[in-house]
């Protein structure tokens, strides 16, 4: 098979894929056919950016999904980890001139024009070999140190190839995303839970009298739901931190920042309304709640006609 036309758990699995050479143009198709074909809700992102950027962002879009493949879909942590050093090595190659793999030999191109630097793709790639590695987190600063890892990262980036790099609008991205993560984490106990891996701080369910082994057992009862109210809560709060940005930013890249903001919104809402039985049922957001989020942020956006 094509390798340019492979998931990354079938790509690593073949030795031609490995081996081949790529030029930049096939490399350019790669991510673009990755973004497009990995998880739909991609190419509404890349509809709503400008579309000198639609490329930049495809590449940045397949580096990530590659790290969180070769994190979650090999097999087991030491298979993960092994992957994950390889992918560490040939970013540091990227960033020497020395670019093979298709993603790198494509994002490339978007590191040298946006001057990237190397920091945030290295603490993503950290952020999965922590997954491996650490499944419990005893403390919410802890649970944030995560987060300045795993989800900041890709706010800073979005930032840098829209032309931002100041440190107010790269401490509100953070908020942004923190809060993002943490809608995601609160939405998926069951699932995380099912990989082994718990991100509930074990603070806050001692404070509330609730038990990890309570959680094991999927016990929501009513020390649960005011673990699951207090973190809810939580992650309110970094929204609102987090909302200014959207008024900092040109027309377009505000409008994906308020339609990710009120996603996790309603995300969080969809969890209150159903007393937070997220072991029970997982919440989501659905394409009419999609639909009206749209309507809504696109009457409250002015439209300056700024990329």
């Amino acid at each position: 098979m094509d390798p340019l036309l492979l998931l990354p758990k079938d790509f690593v699995a073949s030795p031609e894929a490995l081996a081949r050479t790529y030029s930049r143009s096939q490399a350019a198709g790669y991510t673009r056919w990755l973004a497009t074909h990995h998880y739909e809700n991609f190419r509404v992102v890349s509809f709503l950016l400008p579309a000198r950027l639609h490329q930049d962002f495809h590449n940045l879009y397949a580096f990530c999904r590659w790290a969180d493949d070769l994190g979650d879909e090999l097999g087991g942590p030491a298979e993960s980890l092994r992957w994950l050093e390889w992918w560490r090595l040939h970013l540091e190659r990227m960033f020497a001139g020395e670019a093979a793999h298709p993603v790198f030999v494509a994002l490339e191109e978007t590191v040298r024009r946006h001057r990237l630097p190397i920091e945030p793709f290295a603490d993503l790639i950290s952020a999965f070999v922590r997954d491996q590695t650490i499944h419990r987190y005893q403390t919410c600063e802890e649970l944030l140190g995560y987060c300045r890892h795993s989800a900041n990262p890709v706010g800073r980036l979005v930032l840098h190839l829209c032309g931002y790099d100041d440190a107010e609008r790269q401490r509100l991205s953070d908020a942004t995303c923190t809060a993002l993560q943490l809608a995601n984490f609160w939405q998926d106990v069951a699932v995380d839970l099912g990989k082994g891996r718990i991100y509930i701080p074990q603070e806050v369910m001692r404070r509330h009298g609730y038990s990890m082994e309570a959680l094991e057992r999927r016990d929501q009862n009513a020390s649960f739901r005011l673990v699951m109210r207090e973190l809810v809560g939580w992650a309110r709060g970094f929204f609102r931190q987090g909302r200014p940005l959207a008024g900092m930013v040109g027309a377009r890249l505000a409008l994906d920042l308020d339609l990710f903001s009120r996603g996790g919104l309603r995300l969080l809402e969809k969890i209150e309304k159903q007393d937070y039985t997220v072991l029970e049922r997982r919440p989501v957001v659905s394409r009419r709640d999609q639909f009206l989020l749209l309507v809504k942020s696109l009457a409250r956006l002015p439209w300056r006609g700024k990329a």
